[in-house]
């Protein structure tokens, strides 16, 4: 259904307790994508999320931005209601969220696929009956020593990381507003490479065996 809007759905928590945490960088995606489009993120009015409507380029394709404020592991919750509300299709639906591993401000993208333990990833599956939906993952690295991890995508970024974020942040929503307007393959082509670019410029050691979609 080419003439089918995209649903861009950032995962998070909400509530200003979590506004800074790991694992709601998808939120601060749509936050950003929101601004982009000229509008604001506003509460719907029978599914538990925020949305905004508009699109990226004139001309271009139609997109609704969400936000579940369902909490993050009954994400899917609000994401199928609204799914079926604008007649979406899993191929036209981009759900970004946080990836434990990739190291911090890589991103990839893919479509379908497993969920590699992520709660808000398994209930949007389980809701929309289809794991064909396109996946932006904004790598936050793993933990240091013996953190729990769900302890750790729960923290704030630390202050360097902080630094950074607006820029990885930015380089998300571009990826995704380059799978909106020019498709999967052309934006994984485009993307994975700048993320290595930044890996190593950044003077992490890369290994792209690691890094393949």
């Amino acid at each position: 259904m080419a003439d089918s809007p995209y649903l861009i759905v950032g995962l998070g928590n909400p509530g200003p307790k979590y506004a800074g945490n790991r694992h709601n960088v998808g939120f601060m995606v749509a936050d950003l994508l929101a601004e982009r489009v000229g509008g604001s993120m506003k509460r719907a009015a029978k599914v538990r999320a925020e949305v905004c409507q508009g699109r990226l380029s004139i001309g271009g394709p139609q997109v609704i931005l969400v936000k579940p404020l369902t909490y993050m592991n009954v994400s899917g919750q609000a994401v199928a209601p609204l799914a079926v509300f604008f007649k979406v299709p899993a191929e036209r639906i981009i759900v970004v969220h946080d990836e434990l591993d990739l190291p911090y401000g890589v991103v990839r993208l893919k479509a379908g696929g497993g969920e590699n333990g992520h709660n808000g990833l398994k209930s949007t599956s389980q809701a929309l009956g289809d794991k064909g939906y396109v996946r932006a993952r904004f790598g936050i690295g793993r933990p240091p020593g013996r953190i729990d991890p769900a302890a750790f995508v729960l923290r704030d970024f630390s202050p360097a990381e902080k630094k950074e974020l607006p820029l990885f942040v930015d380089l998300t929503a571009d990826a995704v507003s380059e799978v909106v307007e020019s498709g999967l393959v052309k934006a994984q082509n485009k993307f994975h490479a700048l993320s290595l670019y930044f890996l190593i410029f950044r003077g992490i050691p890369v290994t792209l065996g690691r890094f393949r979609r």
